[in-house]
């Protein structure tokens, strides 16, 4: 209901043209027995439906989501990615996106420290996880995670073992930051907000040169 008045920068990505054409053809014909909608708005329907479940596969999923970060930060040629958090409690932006690199790079993004309610697992209890961990837990196998690299993860930064470093969530943390600010151009740091209440911290990162992506703005 009235997505004709979300801002223009929240839910970017949302095809909100599509959905303002479904509610108004719901509004046609909701008082309606589903035997007397007209034919041509059943058609009218199908070709909606068909055309937002298109544009989910193109544009939506959590390995386009991730090509979309990497080519808006024209990155074309990255094989090697640190992904960093301040903590691994769930942040949906940050798991969903993080899921998106890892089916993307495999081993070659590393998450640091392990998320671990995103791997499939015996031990942890994903029902107790914030929304019983619908949709962003126990979805990648264990050996996505290389647990080898998490004893060199300073010394890599410092060497320069990875392409770029992604910050899943900069609201809750940025581990290395001095140190990964010494090594890497800004340009190579990219940072992300899934937070529900946006605030005015993006804007002291933009003029470092870092690529900054807002959930909402």
């Amino acid at each position: 209901m009235d997505i004709e008045d979300c801002p223009p920068n929240t839910m970017y990505l949302l095809p909100k043209q599509l959905f303002i054409e479904a509610n108004s053809l719901y509004k046609r014909f909701k008082t309606l027995h589903i035997h007397d909608i007209p034919t041509e708005d059943i058609t009218e329907y199908n070709i909606l439906q068909s055309k937002l479940l298109e544009y989910v596969k193109e544009h939506l999923t959590t390995e386009k989501l991730a090509n979309y970060i990497l080519t808006r930060s024209n990155f074309t040629n990255v094989s090697k990615i640190l992904f960093l958090s301040g903590c691994t409690s769930p942040d949906y932006l940050r798991c969903l996106t993080l899921h998106g690199f890892k089916q993307t790079f495999g081993q070659n993004c590393h998450d640091y420290p392990k998320v671990p309610h995103i791997y499939k697992s015996n031990y942890i209890q994903y029902r107790s996880l914030y929304g019983k961990g619908m949709t962003y837990t126990n979805l990648l196998e264990p050996a996505l995670h290389n647990d080898t690299l998490d004893t060199r993860v300073e010394e890599d930064i410092r060497n320069k073992y990875y392409d770029i470093v992604i910050y899943g969530s900069y609201a809750r943390g940025m581990p290395y930051y001095e140190l990964v600010c010494s090594i890497y151009q800004p340009n190579e740091i990219i940072l992300i907000y899934g937070e529900d209440i946006t605030t005015d911290d993006y804007k002291k990162y933009l003029p470092k040169g870092h690529n900054v992506f807002i959930r909402e703005l």
